[in-house]
């Protein structure tokens, strides 16, 4: 089968499985708070993919990508609730869906990538630690910035209007404060992860990728070949900028969430969360991340329901002053931490679940050719005339028992 027809058939697989999905995930999954996990998983998931173009393929340690996550967030919940009282209101409807989403989507990774190439240009001229306290700084900016604006005062300027319009601590709720409209089901959401990987299993094979993980282990030496270290950076902190204003959008927006956008969403424990996963994965591994996205988002849950056990109850009963809550977050910790100390690579370091095929198909080896012996002109002729060759007709001339004597030319000193 030829290869483009195989990528339009599994393209035709895909989206019949999100359809799927679409329509009958409430048939797989009846109970909304484990449908709401499902999807936050996935949505954590593309922020992985994002986060691991900058912090596993280019080596940098950015650790303020909730910051772009959230700017995606509000941007999304502003352009969905907008165009959602222009289709007059009522139940998120799936045909809706089709103009209000992509334009949430293309909205929220526009302007994440443009405050991220603002925040990239100075910054990623610097390396380590340094570069990490400045994309902390930024988030947490942006977050205290809306949180600490004031509400309902109209005296306040232009941006301080527009800045109370996001409902500061509170959150935002939507134009109407009813609620963020809920489009992003299934189909969009896993349909972005799947869209998500693509992209990043093709930047990551690609010359850009190869330039990324040549920075990565050796800046100076790459930018000796001709690799331009700040104009790569900056590019790649776009992208992985524009995939968490994605991941924003498709949270904001996202059915059996928060109809509500609050700041209080984005702080550095979603950070945190987003380099553990990619951390956890592999770095650099496309598929690293994805299981990372789906092993941390079910661990933190999956340690809340054992908080429901009888015995953990009964312990709490015996002992009224246990925190369960810190009790949590030190399994989850000892869970990393033993990962870290096990395979300090992560699960699967830089390699792929699946292995890449090569396009080419692999021909059996050639060896080299049997010389030919060559033939003078006088056994040419007696082959023709149906004799035997001159050295044979010698050779059947002389007496049986007398070795041949062949003359041995001199080769280099012997000559001498």
């Amino acid at each position: 089968m030829p290869r483009p027809l195989q990528r339009v058939l599994k393209a035709l697989v895909l989206l019949g499985v999100v359809v799927a999905l679409e329509f009958g995930f409430e048939i797989v999954l009846p109970d909304a708070a484990w449908r709401q996990l499902a999807l936050f998983a996935m949505v954590n998931v593309i922020a992985a993919l994002s986060l691991n173009v900058i912090n596993g393929m280019a080596g940098q340690f950015s650790i303020g990508h909730a910051g772009f996550v959230g700017i995606g967030a509000y941007t999304g919940a502003i352009v969905a609730g907008n165009l959602h009282q222009q289709l007059g209101g009522g139940d998120p409807l799936f045909g809706n869906s089709f103009v209000v989403m992509p334009a949430a989507l293309l909205a929220s990774g526009l302007v994440a990538a443009l405050f991220g190439l603002v925040v990239g240009l100075p910054s990623l001229r610097l390396r380590g630690d340094y570069l990490a306290i400045v994309t902390l700084g930024f988030a947490e900016i942006f977050r205290l910035t809306i949180a600490t604006a004031t509400t309902g005062v109209a005296d306040q300027g232009t941006v301080g209007r527009l800045l109370g319009a996001l409902g500061g601590p509170i959150g935002y709720a939507g134009p109407d404060d009813t609620g963020v409209p809920q489009y992003a089901g299934p189909f969009w959401i896993f349909g972005a992860v799947i869209v998500a990987t693509v992209v990043a299993w093709r930047l990551k094979f690609s010359g850009w990728g190869r330039a990324l993980r040549a920075l990565r282990e050796d800046e100076i030496a790459s930018a000796a070949v001709g690799v331009d270290p700040t104009r790569y950076k900056v590019i790649s902190f776009t992208i992985a900028a524009a995939g968490g204003g994605i991941a924003g959008a498709l949270l904001a927006s996202m059915r059996d969430g928060n109809p509500t956008v609050q700041p209080d969403q984005f702080t550095f424990n979603y950070s945190f969360d987003a380099i553990t996963m990619v951390i956890l994965g592999g770095s650099g591994s496309v598929t690293g991340s994805i299981v990372g996205g789906v092993l941390v988002t079910f661990t933190v849950k999956l340690i809340e329901q054992l908080q429901g056990l009888d015995s953990v109850l009964a312990l709490k009963a015996a002992y009224p002053a246990l925190d369960l809550n810190a009790l949590r977050m030190v399994l989850y910790a000892s869970i990393l931490i033993g990962l870290m100390v096990l395979r300090p690579e992560g699960l699967f370091g830089e390699r792929e679940l699946f292995g890449r095929r090569s396009a080419r198909k692999k021909r059996p080896p050639v060896g080299p050719a049997e010389p030919v012996p060559a033939t003078t002109g006088a056994e040419a002729a007696a082959e023709r005339a149906g004799g035997a060759p001159p050295d044979q007709q010698q050779q059947q001339q002389q007496p049986t028992g007398v070795a041949l004597e062949r003359e041995v030319k001199p080769a280099g000193r012997d000559f001498e």
